[in-house]
């Protein structure tokens, strides 16, 4: 009754959290007057990164390398699988060209550059976190200096100008907002999980990083409701580069991360890699640079096979 009680006070929390952070972004696009989809995918991006970089930091010092791990590749696989499915199944996104020649291509880099370090002796060394934190950098400045719309704003016009205060203020309460429900959420997802003996990996793959990936999905709905796609879909983008390089970078640096299950290597892994290149040809069928309901359907009928899968 506890674990459920959590879970639901958890939501809660994660969808305020994802409004505040939503009116927060808008208005700090317009106060910097940069594009909105750079934006999601840093201010964003980060605070809704926070809770795996909080469980990754968590498990690895508490002896839990798969949980870590399984937190990061089940987020990311679950951020573009389900968070991004069921974003155009409510709702079209329309992307323009700097979508495939910079987003998605530094995406699939960090994700090679994950699997190269790890595939081949199962252990993220310190000095390999390093590498990834100084990638992250450099995408970080020439994202900030070149980057230009990803995506069509629909409503510019309806864009509110906040004071700097609140901005901070909605920031700040956006953040710790998706902290604690995200912190809720785990507990009681992994204490009713644990009632039924499940690994470590499974827990991280499913249950954990699907609750990590909450604040993401509160965020991407909030934002396609109030028609703030380009802070959708650079909120996912920029999330899957944010926990690969960085939660997984900086988790790696305090603690050398050690794969345990070999599952992770052997399946995982795959499914991650394989679903972040689907989303490539999916913004290019049936219609040219454009998301719609049946890429949607796709998605989220592959997520749904990758758990089942792993699950059983």
């Amino acid at each position: 009754m506890t674990d459920l009680l959590f879970i639901i006070l958890g939501l809660v929390l994660l969808i305020v959290g994802g409004n505040w952070l939503l009116k927060a972004a808008v208005a700090l696009s317009l106060r910097l007057a940069i594009p909105k989809i750079v934006v999601g995918m840093t201010v964003v991006s980060f605070a809704t990164s926070a809770p795996e970089l909080i469980v990754s930091i968590k498990a690895a010092l508490d002896g839990f390398p798969d949980l870590a791990l399984g937190n990061v590749v089940g987020s990311n696989i679950a951020n573009l699988g389900l968070v991004l499915g069921v974003t155009v199944l409510l709702g079209s996104i329309d992307v323009k060209k700097s979508f495939y020649t910079t987003d998605w291509p530094v995406m699939m880099l960090a994700s090679i550059l994950f699997f190269v370090f790890i595939y081949f002796d199962g252990v993220l060394e310190q000095y390999e976190g390093v590498l990834m934190v100084a990638f992250l950098f450099v995408f970080l400045v020439y994202l900030l200096r070149f980057q230009k719309p990803a995506v069509e704003d629909e409503m510019p016009e309806d864009d509110e100008l906040l004071p700097l205060y609140k901005i901070v203020l909605f920031l700040g309460l956006g953040g710790v907002a998706l902290w604690g429900g995200s912190e809720l959420l785990i507990n009681g997802a992994v204490g009713m999980a644990s009632a039924f003996g499940v690994s470590d990996r499974v827990i991280g793959i499913t249950v954990v990083s699907v609750g990590t990936s909450i604040p993401e999905l509160a965020a991407s709905i909030i934002a396609v409701i109030k028609k703030e796609k380009a802070i959708s879909l650079g909120n996912l983008i920029g999330s899957n580069i944010f926990n690969l390089l960085a939660v997984l970078g900086i988790t790696s640096i305090i603690t050398p991360i050690r794969v345990m299950d070999q599952g992770l290597l052997s399946s995982d892994i795959f499914w991650m890699l394989g679903i972040s290149f689907m989303v490539l040809p999916l913004v290019f069928i049936p219609k040219g640079l454009r998301l719609g309901w049946r890429d949607g359907i796709v998605l989220l009928g592959l997520y749904i096979f990758f758990v089942y899968t792993t699950v059983t």
